[in-house]
């Protein structure tokens, strides 16, 4: 796994419950190896612009990524997790996409 991935993990719903839901591996945090991370969502609505950033079929890394819809990559939305509650990678997102977070 490496800074970029798309990542599967539990999140925190509203009502409490976890679900799996895709995440990009943003950083490696010192120094327990946590990892810091950017969730993601097709909830388009809750864009916020000059902030969040879309990511759609018609970019470049959109099939790298895994991601089955077009999706919200939400800046708002960051957590630090230990590495054990990482499910697995379902792809990457490009190095020029990561850079700007």
């Amino acid at each position: 796994m490496k800074e970029g991935d798309v990542i599967l993990t539990p999140v925190p719903q509203a009502d409490g419950k976890l679900k799996d839901r895709p995440a990009i591996f943003l950083r490696e945090m010192p120094p327990y190896r946590d990892l810091l991370v950017c969730g993601i969502s097709i909830q388009l609505h809750r864009y916020v612009k000059d902030f969040d950033e879309i990511i759609s079929p018609a970019d470049t890394d959109f099939k790298s990524s895994g991601l089955r819809s077009k999706s919200l990559i939400r800046l708002g939305f960051l957590a630090v997790l230990p590495r054990h509650r990482v499910l697995g990678s379902i792809g990457s997102i490009s190095a020029e996409r990561h850079k700007r977070y």
